[in-house]
């Protein structure tokens, strides 16, 4: 290749490894209605070697939203919520809503800044939507 050819590509590989960058790290994104706040939450891929497993911990009812940092899809029937400091917390769904509809990332709904089991519900891009059963604490253990 000539160097005019490389200084014109460029600009073009710059633009590739700039928007493989921002798919790398999506954030949630937030929309505030009249009454409603919107959380859109990306969901990120699952580790291709996890060097922990994530042992199901205490039951609590709600989840501060501006907690939320993003996702992990860990099993047919649940959500797995990212929070700072390497946290996470399990959303289980009931049987009858599969986890993966929700692969694309998701939509929370929020009046009062919280998601709370029994009462809220994960809605997929594609148009459904899961009840969040229950919240766990998911606390970290080594692999053998």
């Amino acid at each position: 290749m000539t160097q005019p050819t490389i200084l014109a590509l460029l600009p073009l590989v710059l633009g590739l490894i700039g928007s493989q960058a921002d798919e790398a790290l999506p954030s949630v994104g937030r929309l505030i209605g009249e009454r409603d706040v919107i959380f859109r939450v990306p969901v990120h891929p699952r580790s291709s070697v996890p060097r922990l497993e994530w042992d199901e911990g205490e039951r609590f009812k709600c989840v501060d939203t501006s907690a939320i940092r993003g996702a992990i899809l860990s099993g047919s029937d649940h959500v797995d919520l990212l929070l700072p400091r390497r946290q996470r917390v399990r959303a289980s769904f009931d049987g009858n809503c599969p986890a993966l509809d929700f692969y694309g990332g998701f939509y929370l709904k929020s009046e009062d800044h919280r998601v709370c089991a029994r009462r809220d519900s994960v809605h997929s891009r594609m148009g459904g939507s899961c009840r969040i059963e229950q919240f766990r604490r998911l606390v970290p253990k080594l692999r053998d």
